[in-house]
């Protein structure tokens, strides 16, 4: 069973919780965040009350460390970079990470459209990986770091 059929098939339970108007056939990936990160939370809470978000799981992983271990991802390495794991079961990645989930919102999905059309994700990883490095030395320093 691919970790998406995984995810469809638990989606009605409590682990994954889907909310209103949401099946299990809908479900079309899967986000994990720190919660933690105030920079983080404000950007996520921006992206779930978008439409097309009611279609995505989302898990805050400084929340539910279970989750991590029903899909194989350890904790140090999710904090370390933004997840989504796609439709198809496959893991998308900081960047490229973000175009995924851009590609399920109707109000980014022409900026996912437009980035891998220019060809720009290693660029972006490039940049997002310096970034997430920052963020998590900054998170680590201020005592906040329990990876």
């Amino acid at each position: 069973m691919t970790k998406i059929a995984e995810i469809k098939k638990n989606a009605q339970t409590d682990e994954y919780p889907t909310g209103e108007g949401r099946s299990a056939d809908t479900v079309i990936a899967t986000v994990f965040y720190d919660g933690a990160c105030p920079l983080c939370s404000r950007e996520i809470n921006h992206y779930r009350r978008l439409r097309g978000a009611e279609h995505l799981i989302w898990i805050d992983i400084s929340d539910d460390r279970g989750m991590l271990a029903v899909h194989g991802l350890d904790r140090e390495t999710a904090m370390a970079r933004f997840h989504v794991l796609d439709a198809r079961g496959e893991w998308q990645t900081g960047a490229r990470g973000f175009i995924q989930l851009w590609s399920h919102l109707p109000a980014y999905s022409w900026l996912a459209r437009l980035l891998r059309s220019l060809h720009l994700e290693t660029v972006l990883d490039w940049a997002y990986t310096r970034f997430a490095r920052w963020r998590l030395q900054r998170r680590c320093d201020s005592g906040r770091c329990s990876t």
